[in-house]
């Protein structure tokens, strides 16, 4: 599993409730630049449809520098590949207030592109500060940890 990009700012700024794997429908040039790394999931996020499909929106792909006229739009929507049951599972949570779906990180699966899609409620401003308080204080501990462990 080789991870191309991650979207840093969804564990800030959601509380991941649960996750799932999924496919993707992309044209040829698009899985081109993904494997250079050209793409951007900072503001993307995933809605379900009345055909109960799960959509992709706002995901950058840059076009692949070789591909001429094959090249499609950068933002285009994708369809996200899941199995029925996990639609409607992630359509039932969905519908209630303050969940949404956010794709966490874009990775090569053998050689199959894969995204991981987080099942997220949106964090207040006290909790953003106390996870980066808890974050720094785990910080600081390893560097003690790692001091005394030098002298032991």
């Amino acid at each position: 599993m080789k991870v191309i990009a991650q979207n840093k700012k969804a564990g800030y700024e959601y509380f991941i409730e649960d996750r799932f794997e999924c496919g993707i429908a992309l044209s040829g040039c698009e899985v081109k630049s993904i494997r250079e790394g050209a793409v951007n999931l900072k503001d993307s996020f995933a809605t379900v449809t009345k055909n109960m499909e799960i959509i992709l929106l706002n995901m950058h792909i840059s076009p692949y520098k070789h591909g001429s006229y094959y090249n499609l739009d950068p933002k285009r929507d994708r369809k996200l590949l899941l199995h029925k049951s996990e639609i409607r599972k992630i359509f039932a949570k969905v519908s209630q207030k303050g969940y949404t779906l956010i794709p966490i990180s874009i990775y090569l699966k053998d050689a199959l592109v894969k995204i991981e899609l987080g099942l997220c409620k949106g964090k207040e401003l006290h909790d953003k500060r106390a996870s980066v308080a808890e974050k720094q204080s785990k910080r600081d501990l390893d560097r003690i940890v790692k001091e005394y462990r030098k002298y032991n």
